[in-house]
């Protein structure tokens, strides 16, 4: 594919993070871009106020006629589209060039360095905070993001790729073997907790596609590992740095602390040691985020005083402990939180955040598949709050699975005041509880609860 015939794109599922993102890339740099997605959302609504059309009928005629010249029209359709879809399959069958959001990136990425930031968990963090570094070190940096990052409000950063020192930061998405696409210069690896084994199978296939993905890198780059995660440094890397609290991790991290709302923590290394970093972000599994942004940073050449500096003035992702209202007698923070790692990481920041006082939360499962893998661990990381709302799970791109349901997900919780909650019931259920940390998590449609259930708060904080 040759970015340089294309002139218009089309966007297969526009209304997600990652291809939002993608079709702003392209916006910015003169391409007529459009798009398809099944829902109007405040992000397509963004997309339209910035001049990118977009239908939500899945229908033929209502492409627009300029995007049906399959000489210089790209498609780019996420995985998440089922198969069937009209538009895909009539784009598919009359000679389009049509390929998924990863293989944009990595063509996008291909003559650029690169850094890479992979795991289960904390992508989008770690790589909107690397993006931030160098933003505010005043260095030249294009991000693609899977998230809204408070300090742009944005999920892409623009940069000007002529500029020597110009860097690019992607997230490299495990889904559906995504990462592969990517051969970036500096890889991050933050952790590997086994998921979408609808796509793996098992989690030793799992763990492999993370080794692909490291021996992917460009010869001479560096693999930055966290040290609990069975990678092995691929022939052509010149180096791999791993990290944890552990000693024998090439990048200690010690001395974590809670500090104001924030965390402060200290690297200790065998030829320095960095006291007193601070972030404004709770928990200590933002403390492992951000020693990956910062070991990826000083790989690419920020310095100790730009990278400390750029962590304090980090103000967070969208959906990411997320405030929506905060008063003496009540709290409410949305998360992306879906699997029981990260709903775990969440109650704890929690926790720490509020000591004493009463966690509420409301949960949306994502994926039949995920919620059926899980159970057991989902049960167990349910079961650490005071008071929980289920809504039913969320399907995204799947079919129901017999045998699985929010239902069957209660049923196996222990000592934990529990109600299966439809999305309509949320704002009584919650005038029926006793609340005072109110949290809302889940990937899939919950966020269109934020509003309600703020102004709920207002009314009744």
């Amino acid at each position: 594919m040759k970015l340089e015939s294309i002139h218009n794109v089309y966007f297969i599922g526009i209304g997600g993070i990652g291809m939002s993102a993608l079709a702003r890339w392209f916006k910015s740099n003169g391409y007529d871009v459009a798009g398809y997605d099944k829902n109007a959302t405040h992000l397509t609504n963004t997309l339209e106020s910035e001049g990118i059309a977009i239908t939500y009928r899945d229908s033929v005629t209502a492409i627009p006629e300029r995007f049906k010249n399959n000489d210089n029209t790209l498609i780019v359709y996420t995985p998440a589209v089922p198969k069937e879809h009209e538009g895909l399959v009539w784009f598919q069958s009359n000679g389009f060039s049509v390929i998924k959001r990863a293989q944009v990136l990595g063509v996008l990425t291909q003559h650029l360095p690169t850094i890479g930031i992979a795991g289960t968990h904390g992508k989008t963090t770690t790589s909107s905070l690397t993006a931030h570094l160098f933003k505010q070190a005043g260095k030249e940096i294009s991000a693609f993001l899977g998230g809204i990052t408070t300090n742009y409000q944005t999920n892409v950063l623009i940069g000007d790729t002529l500029k020597d020192g110009h860097w690019v930061v992607v997230e490299a998405d495990e889904y559906d073997r995504s990462f592969w696409q990517l051969s970036p210069q500096i890889a991050v690896v933050n952790n590997m907790d086994p998921d979408h084994l609808d796509i793996y199978g098992d989690e030793q296939t799992f763990q492999e596609a993370f080794q692909t993905y490291a021996e992917k890198i460009q010869p001479g780059g560096t693999l930055i590992v966290r040290s609990d995660v069975p990678l092995k440094q691929p022939p052509q890397v010149n180096q791999m740095i791993t990290f944890g609290e552990k000693e024998g991790a090439d990048v200690q991290i010690i001395d974590i602390r809670p500090d104001a709302g924030g965390m402060l923590f200290s690297l200790d290394t065998e030829e320095a040691r960095w006291n007193d970093l601070r972030i404004e972000l709770p928990g200590k599994h933002n403390v492992y985020n951000a020693t990956a942004a910062f070991l990826a940073a000083q790989a690419a050449g920020l310095t100790i005083t730009e990278i400390r500096s750029g962590l304090k003035s980090f103000a967070g992702v969208k959906r990411r402990f997320e405030y929506h209202y905060k008063s003496d007698n009540l709290v409410y923070i949305d998360d992306y939180a879906h699997h029981p790692t990260e709903l775990e990481a969440l109650i704890e920041a929690a926790r720490n955040a509020y000591p004493g006082r009463k966690l509420t939360l409301l949960f949306q499962p994502h994926l039949f598949s995920r919620t059926k893998d899980f159970m057991d661990e989902f049960s167990a990381v349910l079961s650490k709050v005071d008071e929980l709302g289920l809504l039913p799970i969320y399907p995204a791109r799947e079919t129901p699975i017999a045998g699985v349901s929010s239902e069957i997900l209660a049923s196996k919780l222990i000592h934990v005041k529990n109600q299966i909650v439809q999305k309509n019931e949320v704002l009584n259920w919650l005038s029926q509880q006793s609340v005072e940390v109110i949290l809302t998590a889940g990937a899939g449609d919950i966020d269109q609860l934020c509003q309600p259930i703020q102004e709920w708060c207002q009314q009744n904080g």
